[in-house]
């Protein structure tokens, strides 16, 4: 690694630590997938996101022991590679990148979806062709997301969320009186389920994706030990919190709302409480919500890519390769689009689970990595250490593997044939599990995520 690359230094607090897990995991997302989540939950959202809160939090406070214990940039794949073993850690790794190749492809279908429910006469793999060459020409070219424009995204999405939350309540209220606000119908009702709600729970988890992402700032943030943690699961709590919330007063308002479609249920319900206007305003903001979305989720994927390629993990002529005109890694820009196109093919339910497959797979590792930690570093021996170190970790590793399992049946086919591909690609890779698999170092990682300052 060249050593007169620029380096990172440590300048980060807690706060814009926080805001910037908040700003990756995108809070109106929420209403971007409340159609799909009704269905599947059986009308619960809200029960939905509070179970899939529960797991995220254990699995929280998993990614803040790790990265207190290995503080440098770090993933799944990292904490997994250290603590258990090399070979897993490369199927862990196998599985995140489930996350990082095809959330810009859920990103671009959720976009297509609303602009299709928009504009009727315009087919949905128009906008979805359209979002990929627009996002993939900007990548390539070297556009950078500046702090400031991120931090303007995130006001935006919660203006837009704080009025869809007032006017849902307001249009209650209208209806039938100030008590029409408070109901426990939203929560459980005699046609939902148990199953039902682990079913929309298991897609309810892609919102919370990104909270993760906070480990990739380790190397700039001051006091990263205690910052870290406290950050993660800060980020993963308010954005429970923002995700219960919403989908309680947009479950309040949806059974009397006509929905043309699940996938854009929530521009139907905008337009009921606020009318064409505010229905036109919601439009927008998701729509740039889910285009500058796509275009940070590209270059990410991108640049772990170009990691994994530099570091001989992927084929290094293709993957490790950097345009001398652009300085952009071309390739894996253009692959992420490329695989983007499935989008065409797919509605959102099946896509998000896809990607909650690698996500759960990976998210249970990490709660196994704290007890393999404990179990290595003899931390066992008291009632604290007993309950951080085994009890905490196995009820997130459980409740994981149970939402994973109640993933679509085509999303567990197809994360299971790629987990077979990834098995395939390390016994060669390993020339038969005789030698360890090449290791992408932390730091290169976080590098590649960075902007096209860090690549050579």
């Amino acid at each position: 690694m060249d050593t007169s690359a620029p380096h990172l230094t440590r300048t980060l607090t807690l706060g814009p630590v926080v805001l910037f897990g908040l700003a990756y995991m995108a809070p109106m997302i929420v209403l971007g997938t409340f159609g799909v989540l009704d269905e599947d939950s059986g009308g619960v959202v809200p029960t939905a996101y509070l179970l899939a809160l529960v797991a995220m939090l254990f699995t929280a406070i998993s990614y803040g022991r790790l990265s207190a214990a290995f503080p440098v940039a770090g993933s799944a794949y990292t904490y997994t590679r250290r603590t258990i073993d090399s070979r897993v850690g490369f199927l862990v790794g196998w599985a995140v990148l489930l996350d990082y190749f095809f959330i810009p492809m859920v990103i671009w279908l959720i976009g297509a979806a609303y602009l299709n429910g928009q504009f009727p006469s315009v087919p949905a793999w128009v906008w979805i062709l359209l979002f990929i060459v627009l996002t993939t020409v900007l990548n390539v070219l070297g556009i950078k997301v500046a702090a400031n424009v991120n931090l303007l995204l995130m006001a935006m999405q919660v203006l837009v969320l704080v009025f869809f939350v007032l006017l849902s309540f307001g249009h209650m209220s209208n209806a039938g009186g100030f008590g029409a606000i408070f109901s426990a119908h939203p929560f459980w009702h005699g046609g939902t389920s148990v199953s039902k709600v682990a079913a929309g729970a298991a897609v309810a988890a892609y919102s919370f994706l990104g909270f993760d992402a906070i480990t990739t700032l380790t190397e700039e943030t001051t006091d990263a030990r205690r910052t870290i943690p406290r950050a993660i699961v800060l980020v993963t709590v308010i954005g429970g919190v923002i995700f219960v919330i919403a989908s309680y007063a947009t479950q309040l308002v949806a059974p009397g709302v006509h929905v043309a479609s699940a996938d854009t249920a929530a521009s139907d319900i905008a337009k009921v409480i606020g009318g064409r206007l505010f229905g036109a305003i919601f439009l927008a903001g998701l729509v740039v919500t889910q285009f500058a979305s796509g275009i940070a989720a590209q270059a990410s994927a991108s640049r772990l890519l170009y990691a994994m390629g530099r570091d001989g993990v992927l084929p290094r002529r293709v993957f490790g390769f950097v345009h001398r005109g652009f300085h952009t890694p071309v390739f894996n820009i253009g692959a992420v689009g490329v695989v983007g196109i499935i989008a065409v093919w797919l509605n959102v339910s099946e896509s998000t689970g896809f990607i909650n497959f690698g996500a759960f797979t990976a998210f249970t590792f990490v709660n196994l990595c704290v007890i393999a930690m404990a179990i290595r570093n003899r931390t066992l021996g008291s009632v604290r250490g007993v309950l951080l170190g085994l009890v905490a970790p196995l009820i997130g590793a459980g409740v994981d593997v149970w939402l994973l399992t109640n993933l679509d049946r085509i999303a567990i086919v197809l994360g299971l044939s790629w987990l077979g591909v990834g098995i395939v690609y390390l016994v060669v890779l390993t020339r038969g599990f005789r030698v360890a698999p090449p290791e992408v170092s932390p730091v290169a990682k976080d590098a590649a995520l960075e902007t096209e300052e860090s690549l050579p």
